[in-house]
């Protein structure tokens, strides 16, 4: 039987498009691809993971369920049923699904200008740019299409900065997570990423997370900068402190070394601050005692979707990277610049960020409650705002099939961890039901 997908119509609507895989009933162009056609069937869960499973490389360890439409913080599968979504792509819908901010956006900005290349100038790049670097303080900013690239610019940065000197080294933390690039992956500090993709490129060295005498230890005549998260994501949910972030600013000045962060999953209010950082910042009564970093990757919730990243780069170092050093052939598009735009826009007008820290405060205190050291399998809670980490007893990925189970969506993070990753605009009554969900699970395995 030949593959088909059919979306599923949003209510009211009469298009329900899909792409066959028979040609003779589609028809096909003249590169030989098959052609959208109108057609009422619906295919079935197994229907769709045989069509993956057939044609689509399995580098994704995927959990059995298909989705096709969404709204607000909820999903829906082909079979009609509804899922509470606290994985949120990951900690990219900001908005959560089907968000009217960024359909608009998208329908106004693909009406006017999709893509012009770099080689030029258009308006919404700038006024991307200015935003990002009001917000963040003085530097410039480089655009491209996922957090891993983000990271990528930093590392380029890092090597023509060192680069009269020799230094082209970048120390990273255990229990990392920079992107799947063969630099990114070097950059990660868990073997796990790396296994089997060896040799890794050169340049990268790994510190213990939290350490500030072994990184400065760690520095050597090769080292150009040290990157870091502001808080662990994929690495078990594990948060900065402010003496933390403080030390490797001191270390760094100190050697003459450029300091990164990485806030590609904890940018864009996600920690309930436009970055994570700054929220530690907020108690630091004199300059001298802050500790804004020199380069910071941001991608996952800038356009609440969409797909870009941004590297925003501190004055001086901002025009190391002249004409012709880096690029991005879809970086900084006209259209992923106004979704952008758009969404942190909303996300700042609506004051988002002030409430997912009260709501993610709240969540965090309940689950907490429901913790015990000998029954069930919350052990403990992680995180701020909008990035929580439930600890637990058993493997996460097998509480995260127990959770899809009963209609929750989370992201495992490592073997002991489960991510919460709410839509930034989600509601009471939605944080009450996944605190529901969540109990309920926990208490049928504390059940003897």
């Amino acid at each position: 039987m030949p593959f088909s997908w059919k979306y599923s119509p949003i209510p009211g609507s009469e298009r329900n498009w899909s792409c066959e895989g028979d040609l003779r009933r589609t028809g096909a162009s003249s590169a030989g691809f098959p052609l959208m056609t109108n057609r009422r069937s619906n295919p079935g869960t197994a229907q769709i993971l045989e069509g993956y499973r057939q044609y689509v490389v399995p580098s994704y360890a995927r959990f059995p369920v298909a989705f096709v439409r969404g709204k607000g913080s909820y999903v829906w599968d082909v079979e009609d049923r509804r899922y509470l979504d606290f994985c949120c792509g990951i900690a990219v819908n900001a908005l959560g699904h089907a968000s009217p901010i960024i359909a608009q956006a998208l329908e106004e900005a693909a009406g006017r200008l999709i893509h012009c290349s770099n080689l030029y100038y258009h308006p919404m790049g700038a006024a991307l740019a200015e935003t990002l670097v009001r917000w963040i303080g003085a530097g410039k900013v480089f655009f491209s299409n996922s957090g891993a690239e983000a990271n990528e610019c930093l590392f380029k940065l890092a090597r023509r900065f060192g680069e009269a000197r020799g230094a082209f080294e970048i120390l990273t933390a255990q229990g990392s997570f920079h992107g799947r690039t063969l630099a990114a992956m070097a950059a990660t500090g868990q073997d796990k990423v790396r296994r089997g993709f060896g040799p890794p490129i050169p340049g990268f060295r790994y510190v213990p997370f939290l350490d500030l005498a072994e990184t400065e230890r760690a520095v050597g005549p090769a080292t150009a900068a040290i990157l870091v998260e502001p808080i662990q994501g994929e690495g078990g949910v594990r948060a900065a402190t402010r003496s933390y972030l403080q030390g490797l600013r001191e270390i760094c000045d100190r050697h003459g070394l450029l300091l990164f962060f990485d806030e590609v999953q904890t940018g864009a209010f996600r920690s309930g601050r436009f970055l994570a950082f700054q929220r530690l910042m907020e108690g630091c009564e004199k300059d001298e005692d802050g500790f804004l970093p020199d380069g910071i990757a941001m991608a996952k919730g800038l356009a609440g979707g969409f797909p870009i990243g941004a590297t925003w780069i501190r004055d001086p170092y901002a025009d190391l990277l002249g004409p012709g050093s880096h690029a991005s052939t879809f970086g900084g598009s006209p259209l992923a610049c106004a979704v952008a735009c758009a969404v942190l826009h909303h996300l700042e007008k609506e004051a988002l960020g002030r409430q997912i820290r009260e709501k993610g405060e709240r969540l965090s205190l309940e689950l907490q409650a429901a913790a015990s050291p000998d029954r069930g399998w919350i052990e403990s809670i992680s995180g701020v705002g909008g990035l929580l980490g439930i600890h637990v007893r058993r493997d996460a990925r097998a509480i995260a099939h127990a959770l899809l189970a009963r209609g929750l969506l989370v992201a495992p993070a490592g073997e002991r961890v489960v991510r919460l990753l709410p839509p930034l605009n989600v509601s009471s009554e939605e944080i009450s039901e996944a605190i529901a969900i969540l109990r309920a699970a926990n208490e049928m395995e504390a059940t003897p």
